[in-house]
């Protein structure tokens, strides 16, 4: 199923706006500047995160100004934090292709993402709305907090469930969060609904999250890293967390914290992700996305009154749900 043509329906038109204003901010008259945005621009992906927002706003009243600025704000908040995220975490690569610093350097790299950061900060006071600026000031904070978090876990034994979802709730989900709720602040919705927009946006980025952490335990040239890559940088997700909890093998437990000490070698990740595999822990993250997904229909059904609309959030679940890369 076409997923991505049934997301877009309703919001055709906005989407349009929203990509014009995104490249505008991003382009400069210096040479190096120039080049380096047009990277990113060429590689701004499916615009999944400006969708959700759009969306939310056309569910609570309509998308205007606000919600565009908005909207470019916090793609350019996100793309900001990848940057320096590749960074932080030496990568070379980024979904397949070069990263900025591994075509410049680090220093570039980091001077390139502070520009951007400062340009998404302007976006946002370019919505003339005190709530969402607030909003996306603390996304900021929770994006670096969950970052810090991941970083400071890996240097511990300990292997915990509760850690693993402390992490991606304050990275990856509370990026769906801030969608949801700053797409329904944009349209005036109240305060109420936008805390439900923001439940659902937690749940739906939990869910992208894991269907990612899955990823790292197959073979595919499309996701852009090798089997075990989370590994290598001595991260545990959510399947081998789960079995190695569930399963009292301590010699599967002494090679998770040989990969946690950043001492594993490429033997044992393949060991660890075969154990996590034959041991239920792939049937056991996809439970947790579906006991998710059950909690995103009720609120889209509940919740979103015009057809279109339910329509299109409903393709943008499954799509989060069933996507290949």
């Amino acid at each position: 199923m076409d997923y991505l043509s049934l997301i877009k329906a309703p919001i055709v038109n906005e989407l349009d706006d929203f990509i014009r204003l995104f490249n505008s901010s991003l382009t400069h008259d210096g040479e190096l500047q120039e080049e380096i945005f047009a990277r990113i621009r060429e590689r701004a992906g499916k615009r999944m995160r400006p969708m959700l927002i759009l969306l939310m706003a056309k569910a609570h009243g309509g998308v205007n100004a606000s919600t565009l600025n908005a909207a470019v704000g916090l793609e350019l908040l996100h793309t900001a934090s990848l940057v320096h995220d590749d960074v932080v975490d030496e990568s070379g690569e980024r979904r397949g292709q070069a990263s900025v610093n591994a075509l410049y350097d680090n220093k570039i790299a980091v001077l390139v993402g502070d520009y951007i950061l400062s340009t998404a900060l302007l976006h946002v006071a370019m919505t003339e709305n005190n709530t969402i600026v607030k909003y996306l000031a603390e996304l900021g904070r929770t994006l670096s907090n969950g970052e810090i978090l991941q970083l400071t876990n890996i240097s511990n034994d300990d292997i915990s469930e509760d850690v693993y979802f402390q992490v991606i709730r304050q990275k990856t989900a509370a990026l769906f969060e801030a969608c949801c709720s700053v797409g329904a602040l944009s349209a005036g919705a109240s305060p109420e609904d936008v805390d439900a927009a923001r439940r659902f946006g937690q749940d739906m980025g939990v869910i992208f999250q894991i269907r990612d952490d899955i990823f790292d335990y197959y073979e595919s040239s499309a996701i852009g890293k090798p089997t075990g890559n989370d590994m290598a940088e001595g991260k545990l997700t959510l399947p081998v967390i789960h079995t190695l909890n569930s399963g009292n093998d301590d010699s599967m437990l002494s090679v998770a914290r040989k990969v946690k000490r950043l001492e594993a070698t490429k033997e044992d990740i393949a060991v660890l992700v075969e154990y996590a595999k034959s041991s239920g822990g792939i049937e056991y993250a996809e439970r947790k996305m579906e006991e998710l997904r059950v909690r995103c229909v009720g609120y889209i059904e509940s919740v979103v009154a015009a057809e279109d609309i339910k329509k299109a959030l409903g393709a943008y679940l499954e799509f989060v749900i069933r996507r290949d890369l």
